[in-house]
């Protein structure tokens, strides 16, 4: 087998997705039996509870030829997973077929078999090169034995789906404008109750399109009031239980109406996840109920319909939080009555990146120091960029004693006027190539609170990356580890390095993992931050602002921190700026 570099420690879904993969290079040569058993495998190991890769490392290998719908052979596949990120079958399959299989296979009309001809006769490898085939008159594609003009075009309708599906937006970047359109639906006559519901209510990083929910009396006034909104440009479908639009930054809409007495069943249904949804409704009918968008029932009687609280009382659990429902442990928790305490919204004292015009940011550090105020904050930490990123103005060491004189002067403004805010000053420092910092070791025992972060060397290997971010965590005047993957939703893809390797080392250095909470980043991500709390890892939430409407974004990192299983206790600034200020890994490093 060809030894790969793990970029990071897989979860379960990306152990399932090889799975599949592997399923699916068997079903294009044709061999028979073992697609099934590796589809079956991939939905075993999506439907643990647990890391597969920790149950492996903490029981060994017998452990995975126990776990239900997995062969001892397809447990060796995993431990090799766990240990290498591949195994010698998978490398094998994607040489012989190297093709976007998934993704190809997941457009409508397109099958393992279909692919193979495409391949062989076309060299269609990617969903580009099928878009590119597609748009040649002379493709001659339906002259091919079994295909026909029929197939050709349903085969375009199905990648043109696709590629709406691969549409997704940051949350961040779509919320305020679904959030308008929710309100204006709250002034219709006979409106109760207005939920945004699917992804936005659970907080997932990206939508792909805005699903409303609405209690009325008055259906069909809803439905004209939702298509004469003046962001709808195009009408897909009205009716008194759904109208479906298009609106104008390209996203659809779709608007259910229902009885207001159905409400807690119907949001329950449809904020999802469908996974979740799933196993609950597998579960009630363990216990004898039928459950459904209209109510949970025990034969014809209904049981509970008016609030979620209800449903989940009436079987036996917790109510789940919707940013847990993604079939990730939840239900089980619940059951045992064993939910964590999630950090609530609202509830952070500090913003623990902020910048100012000093490097990249808008307003002067007061500005902002006031508009954090405004926004309910009683401290900010001010994270200007230092020297490496030259097209910032990033700081040298004699700009930040400059700055830091700035700092005291507003501190003390705040002061004279009775406030209750302190400006707490840091630097964003870069990570240069070999994992030492672009600032001395003099200019960082002066600041306050040190961030650090990866702004260039994207593309390093996972060993030279890991080797570079252990250097940089391990510094003992390094506080925050910010934006840990570098990541630009859309736009640049996480850097590789061994995560479990640095997690381990943030927990044993001290060093708090950020969520920077801007829309396209998101950055540490909800998967993130429960390996991180799993080992032990303290966090932080930051907004990166770069200007004082950027400062609310931190309700999009609180939306994460929850999504990863959160609490309060788990996230530094939550506190009060002396205790956040002593929490950190400086305090230690110069007592």
């Amino acid at each position: 087998m060809a030894h790969h570099e793990r970029s990071f420690l897989p979860d379960n879904e990306s152990i399932a997705r090889m799975l599949e993969e592997t399923s699916l290079c068997y079903e294009m040569a044709g061999v028979a039996f073992k697609p099934r058993a590796y589809e079956r495998a991939a939905a075993a190991v999506r439907a643990l509870a647990e890391d597969v890769c920790a149950v492996y490392r903490k029981h060994g290998r017998e452990a995975l030829d126990a776990l239900p719908g997995i062969g001892p052979s397809i447990a060796q596949h995993i431990a090799d997973i766990c240990d290498h990120g591949s195994f010698a079958e998978y490398e094998e399959l994607k040489r012989r077929f190297p093709v976007a299989v998934r993704e190809l296979t997941a457009i409508e009309g397109l099958g393992p078999k279909r692919l193979r001809t495409l391949y062989e006769m076309f060299g269609v490898r990617t969903i580009d090169d099928l878009k590119t085939l597609l748009e040649k008159k002379s493709h001659k594609l339906a002259g091919i034995p079994g295909w026909g003009e029929k197939t050709v075009a349903r085969l375009r309708e199905g990648l043109a789906l696709t590629q709406k599906a691969q549409g997704r937006q940051p949350l961040g970047f779509i919320l305020p404008l679904a959030e308008r359109v929710a309100a204006r639906l709250r002034e219709v006559p006979g409106v109760r109750e207005v939920q945004i519901v699917g992804s936005f209510r659970r907080k997932k990083e990206t939508v792909g399109d805005i699903d409303i929910l609405v209690a009325t009396s008055r259906p069909q006034l809803l439905a004209r009031e939702v298509v004469s909104l003046p962001e709808v440009t195009y009408v897909h479908q009205q009716g008194p239980s759904r109208t479906s639009v298009r609106l104008t930054f390209g996203m659809d809409m779709d608007v259910r109406a229902i009885e207001p007495e159905r409400w807690g069943a119907a949001l329950l249904y449809f904020t999802g996840s469908r996974a979740h949804n799933i196993h609950l409704r597998t579960y009630a009918e363990s216990l004898g109920y039928k459950l459904n968008e209209y109510g949970l029932f025990q034969g014809k009687r209904c049981v509970a319909v008016r609030t979620e609280e209800e449903v989940y009382e009436a079987l036996g659990m917790q109510y789940i939080p919707p940013e847990l429902r993604e079939d990730q442990g939840e239900i089980e928790a619940a059951l045992a009555h064993k939910l964590p305490d999630l950090v609530p919204y609202g509830s952070l004292q500090g913003d623990c990146q902020v910048h100012s015009n000093w490097t990249d940011g808008t307003l002067s550090i007061e500005a902002m120091a006031r508009a954090a105020y405004e926004s309910g904050l009683s401290y900010i930490v001010l994270t200007d960029h230092t020297k490496a990123l030259a097209m910032t103005g990033g700081l040298d060491e004699a700009a930040l004693a400059r700055q830091r004189r700035e700092v005291e002067k507003v501190n003390r403004a705040f002061r004279r006027e009775g406030r209750e805010f302190r400006v707490v000053h840091g630097a964003e420092v870069n990570i240069l190539k070999d994992g030492t910092l672009d600032v001395s070791d003099k200019a960082l025992a002066r600041l306050e609170c040190v961030g650090v972060g990866v702004h260039s060397y994207f593309t390093l290997s996972p060993k030279e990356q890991t080797r570079r971010l252990l250097r940089a965590i391990e510094h003992p005047l390094v506080d925050i580890f910010f934006h840990p993957t570098a990541r630009i939703i859309g736009k640049r893809e996480p850097i590789a390095f061994d995560v479990e390797t640095v997690l381990e080392a943030c927990a044993r250095t001290g060093t708090a993992l950020d969520i920077d909470s801007y829309p396209d980043r998101i950055d540490a991500n909800d998967a993130l931050v429960r390996r991180a709390l799993q080992k032990g890892v303290r966090l932080v939430v930051s907004t990166d602002s770069h200007a004082p409407q950027h400062l609310s974004y931190r309700e999009l990192g609180l939306g994460q921190a929850r999504r990863g299983w959160a609490g309060a206790k788990d996230i530094l600034n939550t506190q009060p700026v002396d205790r956040f200020l002593a929490s950190l890994k400086r305090s230690r490093a110069l007592s």
